[in-house]
């Protein structure tokens, strides 16, 4: 078995789901293969209470970070009973984030008012515990905006990150980093890029988003945390630097959005 082996020089995942069922049978392997490619840590961020506690097994097993959270496409498995039992989680097994949360406004059957409420409570948790979130922020980042500025935190994370410029220089007057990842390896995705090749490099951090977001190069199978190696290389790419400078910057944003920096 291999487990994750941070350093100084070592890349990071910050998003990559190595808990869901695509990776049952193959999860060593996956592992394995991500520490062969100097990833030395990912952020696994739990989606429903179903999931906490495989999403703990994924720190006894590997070491990898975790986050707990009540993500807003599972809105139909989430009663109020699950906050009490997230918040027990985040005082009892020391995550270093909340999350997955947040708003999701291109899914059509997801109730608006009941997200933006289970939102605001997460974010309430957050604050109680000084601890940041990883957000969900499909088509949704300006509301997400307007609660932030309502329950202010610590900062975070917003994964796969797809707004404007003017939305993101807003998250980081807020204090988070903006997730980039296979999104990037696509020629057509050209506001994504442009983001990707503009923002203060600063701002910016690498995730998979594994099993999910396949980059261009591997539509037919899971996404690997592995993955964040050409990640790092499409990124330097873009913004005319090294592999060198990107896994250096993204390593210390990771650190500093998590708050362990």
């Amino acid at each position: 078995m291999f487990r994750l082996l941070p350093d100084d020089d070592c890349l990071i995942d910050s998003h990559c789901h190595l808990d869901a069922a695509e990776f049952d049978g193959v999860r060593d392997e996956v592992v394995a293969e991500a520490v062969g490619l100097g990833i030395g840590q990912i952020l696994v961020p739990a989606v429903n209470q179903a999931t906490f506690a495989q999403t703990l097994a994924m720190r006894e097993r590997y070491g990898c970070w975790l986050a707990f959270g009540l993500h807003p496409v599972y809105l139909s498995q989430h009663v109020d009973s699950h906050l009490a039992e997230l918040e027990q989680r985040l005082a009892e097994d020391r995550p270093v984030a909340v999350g997955e949360i947040g708003l999701d406004f291109y899914l059509p059957d997801l109730d608006p008012v009941r997200q933006e409420a289970l939102f605001v409570e997460q974010l309430k948790l957050a604050r109680k515990h000084g601890l940041p979130v990883v957000l969900h922020a499909r088509r949704s980042q300006d509301r997400l905006l307007k609660y932030l500025r309502q329950v202010p935190i610590v900062g975070g994370i917003v994964h796969a990150f797809n707004g404007s410029e003017q939305q993101a220089a807003a998250f980081l007057a807020l204090g988070f980093k903006l997730g980039f990842g296979g999104a990037m390896s696509f020629r057509g995705s050209e506001r994504i890029r442009r983001l990707a090749a503009t923002l203060p490099l600063s701002a910016l951090v690498l995730e998979t988003d594994a099993p999910d977001m396949r980059p261009e190069w591997a539509q037919a199978v899971p996404n690997r945390p592995a993955n964040i190696a050409r990640y790092a290389g499409i990124l330097a790419e873009l913004r005319g630097t090294t592999t060198e400078a990107v896994r250096s910057a993204t390593r210390r944003n990771t650190l500093e959005a998590l708050g362990l920096g």
